[in-house]
Formats: C-alpha cells, sequence, structure tokens
C-alpha cells in the first residue's frame, strides 16, 4: 500500500501536538516563487509565515536577498541571518524606533526599511536617526483598499513622500501597497480588482517622478495577488503564505500551485461517544480567528467541528469507531501564518522520518534588542 507523503515513520516519538516542516517541499514552493516572480530580484518574501532562520536560509541559498518582515524580532532575526536587506512592513512608533535605530548600528550587513504613513511619525524617526547619526530607508505605505494602514494615494501621499525625501536622516525609498483584502477566487476578477487597485498607486509613482523624486522601488501585493503583480517589471513582490501553504489559500486560490509544507501532528485524546473524536488540537495549536474548518485532517476530510477549546477539538464523524485512542492525524491548517507563531519549535521531517527541531526564533516579541 502506498504511504501517503506526510506520514512519519517514528511518530510515536513525537509529544502531540506538534507543528511538522518538510524540508523538501519548502525548497520546492521557493523554487515555484522564484518561477513565477521571474527571477530571484524580484521577490520580497515576507517572514511573518514561517518566522525560521532556515527557511531564510533556503531562500537566501536560492539566491532571495531581500526580505520583508512585520515585527522587529523578526527583522533581528533575518539579520542575523546576514539577510542583505530587510523591509520591516509596519510603521514603527514608541520605543520601536529606538528599536530599529539599534538594528541600523547592530547589524551593519543589512540594510534595513520601514514603512510610514504619518507625518508625525515621519518626524520621530528622522529626529532619532538624526541623533543616532544614521540614515534610515522608509516606503510611504499607501492604502489601495484595505483601509487598514497607509495614506490614500494623492496630494496628501505626496506631500509625505516629499517630506521622507527632505528629512534629515531619511531616505525616500518607495511605495509599498498591500492589496490583502483582494482574494477572489476567479482569477479573473481577482485580476481585475488589483489592477484597479494598483492603477492610483502606478498614478502617484509617475507623478512623483515627474516632480523630480526618485521612486527607487514599489513593493506591492501579497500572496493571493502575487502572480498578478509578478507581470509588472517595475514592482517587487513579497508573498509569504506561499512557501508553507495552507488549507485556506489552497482552497481559496485553486489557480496557485503550491506544496501544503507544513502539518500538525495531532491524537485522539478521548472518544465521548460513538461517533465524535476529541483530538489534543486546541485553540493554542492551530489558528482559530476564523470559522470551522480551521483544520483539515489528511485522511478524514468529511469530518466536521463540533467544540473548539483550549487544548481540545471535537469532531463529528461515521468513522469514529475505526480509531482508538492514541491514534495519529495529520492536519492541514486553514491559516498557517498564526498557527506557526503558536508554537515553539517545529519537527523537521526528511525521507519519512522526524530528524530534528527547529526553534521558531521569530515568534518571540524581542530576540536581543
Amino acid at each position: 500500500m502506498h504511504t501517503p507523503w506526510y506520514t512519519v515513520s517514528n511518530a510515536d516519538a513525537i509529544p502531540s501536538p506538534a507543528l511538522l516542516v518538510y524540508p523538501d517541499r519548502v525548497e520546492e514552493n521557493i523554487r515555484r516563487m522564484i518561477r513565477i516572480a521571474g527571477g530571484v530580484e524580484r521577490l520580497r518574501p515576507h517572514l511573518k509565515t514561517n518566522k525560521l532562520p532556515e527557511v531564510i536560509r533556503m531562500q537566501m541559498d536560492q539566491g532571495i536577498t531581500k526580505f520583508k518582515c512585520a515585527t522587529i524580532a523578526e527583522a533581528e532575526m533575518a539579520a542575523a541571518c546576514f539577510a542583505p536587506d530587510v523591509l520591516l512592513a509596519y510603521q514603527p512608533v514608541g520605543p520601536n524606533v529606538t528599536r530599529l535605530i539599534q538594528l541600523v548600528q547592530r547589524f551593519a550587513t543589512t540594510t534595513f526599511s520601514a514603512l510610514v504613513d504619518d507625518e508625525g511619525a515621519i518626524h520621530m524617526l528622522s529626529a532619532a536617526a538624526a541623533r543616532a547619526g544614521v540614515v534610515l530607508d522608509l516606503f510611504l505605505d499607501l492604502d489601495c483598499g484595505m483601509h487598514r494602514t497607509g495614506v490614500a494615494p494623492g496630494p496628501g501621499a505626496i506631500a509625505l513622500y516629499r517630506l521622507i525625501a527632505g528629512s534629515p536622516g531619511l531616505r525616500a525609498a518607495g511605495l509599498h501597497a498591500y492589496d490583502g483584502h483582494i482574494r477572489e477566487t476567479d482569477l479573473t476578477a481577482r485580476t481585475t480588482a488589483c489592477d484597479q487597485a494598483f492603477r492610483a498607486v502606478q498614478a502617484m509613482r509617475e507623478e512623483l517622478v515627474k516632480g523630480r523624486l526618485a521612486v527607487p522601488t514599489v513593493v506591492a501585493g501579497g500572496t493571493p495577488t502575487f502572480p498578478i503583480h509578478a507581470r509588472r517589471p517595475d514592482v517587487e513582490c513579497s508573498p509569504g503564505t506561499s512557501v508553507f501553504w495552507d488549507l485556506g489559500y489552497g482552497t481559496l486560490l485553486p489557480d496557485m500551485d503550491f506544496l501544503p509544507a507544513v502539518l500538525l501532528l495531532t491524537r485522539v485524546i478521548s472518544k465521548p461517544a460513538t461517533n465524535l473524536l476529541c483530538l489534543d488540537l486546541g485553540h493554542k495549536a492551530v489558528a482559530s480567528e476564523g470559522p470551522h474548518p480551521r483544520v483539515e485532517l489528511l485522511g478524514l476530510p468529511n469530518a466536521r467541528a463540533v467544540g473548539h477549546s483550549e487544548e481540545h477539538l471535537s469532531l463529528e464523524t461515521d468513522r469514529a469507531g475505526e480509531f482508538p485512542v492514541g491514534s495519529c492525524f495529520y492536519g492541514l491548517p486553514w491559516h498557517i501564518c498564526p498557527t506557526v507563531a503558536l508554537h515553539q519549535e517545529a519537527v523537521v521531517v526528511r525521507h519519512g522520518r522526524a530528524e530534528e527541531r527547529w526553534q521558531i526564533v521569530g515568534r518571540a516579541r524581542a530576540i536581543t534588542i
């Protein structure tokens, strides 16, 4: 009988719940990302999904030099891997202004940049950089329809970009436009929405250049719009989830050909009724910010979640009688990014065996800075 790709022959040695990483599939996903982008120079993958130095090194081994992250800790993790170029895709405020300056001072081989969308934040970063005697690269964050962060393209945004370019200690690095709200399943509809949202970004870039302001880079999109932005010759793409993939994007984006590369090992811990299985896969082990299905058990796809709490996941299935207490399952999370952040370590599976463990360094709020 054929053994499924995800089966771990020494699973009995792995306490559950556990996060399993399959490096051969991760490497293949990186190759596919590069192929879609048309070259490594077009890629700035987001680290918030993997949070692992080992995965950063895999990406660098394939020629990727630019990265995007969401926290100071993730930025430090990347710099400790000697990543040449790291964008903090989060406006630094409060103590994070000082922490960013400290990163610049400590890691001389890494070029750091950050997002801004506020005049006061620009002034704070300018003063901090000038005091420290460093130059910070800043991207202006544009709101292209998600309404989460950023400023709408237009005269106000142009004034902010001009302020960055003219402030001591700062350098205008370009524009950033994240369109995470665009995730239509139909590729044609997704492309139309993405192109429409990006027109204002492109128009602003042209206006800035016309006004003799340099716009070295435009960083655009996430995973759902990655193949669309990849067709634009003058844009850097920053997919994140594609390195691991998950049930959510696998369901919503059937046109995108990536491999599930991270799973959850879980066990049956109780059978409270003839049609119920209770697994050790509670809120603390799998991302639970959305409705069910939050995870799909490979080999048991029709099981229906009927209860979920901190340590337990209760599933209803007419096959419950087939699985005694202690039985192992492999689960594909709906949302892999926050699922990774719930685990201290990942169990590395090579050739069907659990071989080592990787510490999930980037889940920390702070590493040393």
